[in-house]
């Protein structure tokens, strides 16, 4: 007998290998009646290397419950990331919270040059060639979520000027028809 795999979870983790990265793990304490309750938030990158990456935050009373419920919100929500060969296209500043990020393209052979959290997002979403600064808070959860938008800020060159290239013919066309028609009448 043969068994058939349904499903979509096994047929995603199939075509393409998810690695997780944990990068920070906090130990919640809240005060009740009968004392302290403890409980523990954690935040997971996920990346395929291949462009797409996410970010989750999962929190349970126990570690490895939060680490799978931020593995699982982060996988729900990969957004796919335009990279210029190892590295990315142009420049990016963003900024989330009190973290201010800044993304510059690298020569190929730098490597990742980034702190801790910038160095998951960037390397999970496939990057091998960047150079990042992180300016005001370090707070982790703020800077992943900082690098996270700048990634996302990201533009495709080609895509990017096919579109602007179709817009200013769009423009000049319909110029050439206002003309015509005001030298009509």
């Amino acid at each position: 007998m043969q068994e058939k795999q349904t499903g979509r979870r096994k047929d995603r983790e199939e075509e393409s290998p998810i690695t997780e990265r944990t990068v920070r793990i906090n130990r919640v304490s809240k005060v009740v009646k009968g004392g302290r309750h403890l409980s523990f938030s954690a935040v997971v990158v996920v990346g395929d290397g291949e462009g797409r990456v996410g970010i989750g935050m999962g929190k349970a009373s126990a570690v490895p419950d939060a680490i799978t419920k931020g593995s699982a919100y982060a996988q729900k929500n990969m957004v796919e990331i335009p990279l210029k060969g190892d590295t990315i296209a142009h420049d990016v500043t963003a900024k989330f919270g009190g973290s201010l990020v800044m993304l510059k393209p690298a020569p190929p052979g730098t490597g990742v040059i980034a702190g801790e959290s910038v160095r998951a997002v960037v390397e999970l979403a496939g990057v091998k060639d960047i150079v990042t600064k992180v300016r005001r808070s370090t707070n982790p959860t703020n800077v992943v979520k900082a690098t996270l938008k700048g990634l996302q800020m990201l533009k495709d060159p080609d895509s990017e000027i096919a579109r602007r290239r179709e817009y200013a013919q769009m423009k000049a066309l319909a110029k050439d028809e206002s003309d015509s028609q005001d030298s009509s009448e």
